[in-house]
């Protein structure tokens, strides 16, 4: 039987792992899909030489082999050339990581199956681009990752999966966001047959909107440690670092 065909989207190193899982898997004889395309930022200039550099998703599938022209670096989205490259690739699904880039309907209208997206957050709790640094501000005791059908309003769409994980007090935000993206990575996996059969979407539950939390995006207004927070607000703060560096 033909493979079907699945695009991945993501730009850092958390999605540049799942990216992995996925061409490993799909490596497999018996695999049920393959990696058709991979869509991921543009390239980025990075330190002081201001060098433009592929995003870690671009990196990881040109090591791996992955064809240069099979590797989509949009600035939107929405960009009419991406969306006939895309139709062109015929996606039955989409699957989604720390992308970074808003999905406009005329995007999810493309694969058959939908898009999915790995959320590193029990969702309805803390959609948005910041997720894993919210819930370590709140000091929650727990939090986990979500597979999640892609929909137009923000990290909205019904759950597929999602899987829980206890945090430590002491854990910083690099280490828990790879830890569930490589949670999300089985969990994906695991989902996929349904998925790509379609009954997954019988299965998925919508989300209670009424409970949800948003997590925008950290500002560097944010990364301040002020002395007259109290001691356990510190202690929170000090564990975004070093994806929001905290100065004192």
């Amino acid at each position: 039987t033909k493979k079907k065909n699945i695009v991945f989207l993501g730009s850092p190193q958390v999605a540049a792992s799942v990216l992995d899982t996925l061409l490993a898997a799909s490596s497999s004889p018996d695999s049920a899909f393959q990696v058709a395309a991979v869509v991921t930022q543009p390239p980025a200039a990075k330190n002081r030489g201001r060098k433009l550099l592929p995003s870690a998703v671009a990196q990881l599938a040109l090591e791996r082999g992955f064809p240069g022209d099979l590797i989509f670096t949009p600035e939107r989205a929405g960009e009419e050339s991406f969306l006939s490259d895309l139709k062109g690739v015929k996606p039955e699904l989409c699957i989604t990581a720390a992308y970074g880039n808003i999905l406009p309907q005329r995007f999810l209208d493309i694969p058959p199956c939908g898009t999915v997206n790995i959320h590193p957050s029990l969702l309805p709790l803390y959609r948005g681009a910041a997720p894993v640094q919210r819930a370590l501000q709140d000091g929650v005791a727990e939090t986990g990752v979500s597979l999640a059908y892609t929909i137009r309003a923000l990290d909205a769409g019904p759950v597929i999966a999602c899987e829980r994980f206890s945090v430590d007090e002491c854990i910083k935000a690099p280490e828990l966001l790879a830890i569930l993206f490589n949670i999300g990575s089985k969990l994906l996996l695991d989902e996929l047959p349904s998925v790509l059969d379609g009954s997954a979407k019988q299965k998925a539950k919508p989300q209670d909107d009424s409970k949800a939390t948003l997590a925008p995006k950290m500002n560097s207004d944010e990364s301040w440690l002020t002395f007259d927070e109290e001691a356990k607000v510190l202690h929170n703060k000090d564990g975004l670092e070093p994806v929001q560096n905290c100065n004192l």
